[in-house]
């Protein structure tokens, strides 16, 4: 079996190996490092979780002991596509380079220009950052990226679920060509695969497990899950999550619950912790103190269930995770194996369970056909018995759901009185009229207002005709000249 002494790293390197309590590189570790201690380009394609930030960085700090930085340029540099991801590669150096004099800096949003900046002017040996905050530095006038040696790009398939291609391909061209690119991808989409042909010269191609394939340590199962009613269903779902946690026991010590969006995931937290759960939500629109301060929490055992969006897939690493819970099925079958790759790491079993809705069901037919494979489903734990609405605002929804709804048949009804007196405007009388049509109105009662009978039909000005109307012009003038 390869151990990592016969790697040919730097001693120092070595030991603090040692020190962080490893021996054997994992495949891709053993795969990727001797080709990037040669100095040629690396393609290193693996599922997540299989060691592959130890891959690059401990190839680079070996070849980084030798030499100087400058000012304003870096000697190398990392690109991730998350803050958690950069961080965490940040915190990879720091572990093996404790024996060792380099300098890194980290570029991420949430932190302020200033003391990154202040970072930069020193000159750092290793610069860790996403691919926006780099270009913000660089329109500045802050960076100059014409000194980086060795460039790494981590976690391309995410770029490119991010839109940061255009980005990625910037950067390529603002580095010198001689470079030494070393390229980490869990799959290889075309968009990729053209990168990697243009910007990459004669790759070492290191390939330890087929593309999209979830560890096989980890259990893989589905939910098939269908409301009783739509404006129930959120609720009811929320339901089943807690009895799959209930159902776990003590062998989920800990969980990372996924969400698609981020109203989901900050409705999912409270409905936890409303019910008694440690729970704490995760996504992208927290402040980066928030977020560190939540993963810190979640690493140490503060935190039992952390609800995220995918903001949390390539950049928690945490060991010793047990659970994970898909409340939604991903929109891009490629997260769901960085989602379940959360656990099972580090050679260790992991669970996973997908909560799968009707409308759900073609973006779970494609995680099955890209993962090569059927994922077995699960009863509920609840019976086939719709679970009952955990919200007030879901009754409050169903007893206004009760009440008659206003039509607007309403509205024409109080109108046609109003039609009804316009169709009975005085008009001559007709010769067809029965005389058995006044008596029968004279029996219906008269309205305690007026002296109208409440159904009597206008028809002329009836027998009431004043005298004065049947005068002359001439006969009117004599009364009143008389």
């Amino acid at each position: 079996m390869t151990k990592f002494t016969d790697l040919n790293l730097d001693p120092k390197v070595l030991r603090a190996v040692q020190d962080a309590g490893y021996e054997s590189p994992t495949p891709i570790q053993a795969g990727a490092i001797p080709p990037a201690l040669e100095g040629k380009d690396v393609l290193g394609i693996a599922q997540t979780g299989t060691g592959k930030t130890a891959s690059f960085v401990l190839p680079m700090i070996t070849m980084l002991g030798r030499g100087r930085a400058r000012a304003r340029m870096p000697r190398s540099l990392v690109l991730a596509p998350t803050r958690e991801l950069a961080a965490q590669v940040a915190e990879n150096f720091d572990q093996y380079t404790k024996y060792m004099k380099l300098t890194k800096a980290l570029l991420i949003g949430g932190v302020s220009f200033k003391e990154q900046d202040a970072l930069i002017d020193r000159g750092v040996d290793v610069l860790i950052a996403t691919p926006g905050r780099l270009l913000d530095h660089f329109e500045r006038g802050k960076l100059l990226l014409t000194g980086v040696q060795i460039m790494v790009v981590d976690e391309a398939d995410r770029m490119l679920d991010m839109g940061f291609i255009p980005d990625i391909e910037r950067i390529f061209s603002l580095t010198p060509f001689t470079r030494q690119t070393l390229f980490f991808s869990a799959t290889m989409a075309p968009e990729i695969e053209r990168i990697t042909n243009t910007f990459l010269s004669a790759p070492a191609k290191v390939e330890v497990a087929r593309q999209a394939t979830a560890s096989e340590r980890i259990e893989q199962h589905a939910l098939m899950f269908k409301g009783s009613r739509r404006d129930r269903a959120a609720s009811e779902k929320r339901k089943v999550l807690r009895a799959l946690l209930d159902a776990e026991g003590d062998t989920l010590q800990n969980a990372v619950i996924f969400c698609n969006r981020k109203t989901d995931v900050d409705i999912c937290a409270k409905s936890l912790q409303k019910y008694g759960y440690d729970a704490a939500p995760i996504h992208g629109d927290l402040d980066q103190s928030q977020r560190n301060a939540t993963l810190d929490k979640f690493r140490n055992g503060e935190i039992k269930l952390l609800i995220a969006s995918d903001v949390a897939a390539r950049g928690l690493d945490v060991p010793s995770v047990t659970h994970v819970f898909n409340f939604d099925v991903p929109g891009h079958p490629e997260d769901y194996v960085h989602r379940i790759g959360r656990t099972g790491r580090a050679g260790r079993d992991g669970k996973a369970i997908t909560l799968v809705e009707p409308r759900d069901e073609k973006n779970f037919d494609a995680v099955e056909k890209l993962v090569a494979k059927e994922i077995p489903r699960m009863e509920n734990p609840l019976g086939s018995s719709a679970p009952e609405d955990e919200s007030k605002d879901t009754a409050k929804s169903e007893a206004q759901s009760e009440k008659p709804k206003r039509s607007r048949s309403r509205r024409r009804k109080s109108d046609e009185p109003k039609q009804e007196a316009q169709d009975t405007a005085p008009v001559a009388v007709k010769e067809t009229a029965t005389k058995e049509e006044p008596a029968k109105q004279e029996q219906k009662p008269r309205r305690e207002r007026g002296g109208r009978r409440d159904n009597d039909k206008v028809i002329g000005l009836g027998d009431h005709l004043p005298s004065f109307i049947a005068l002359s012009f001439e006969e009117r003038f004599e009364k009143q000249a008389g």
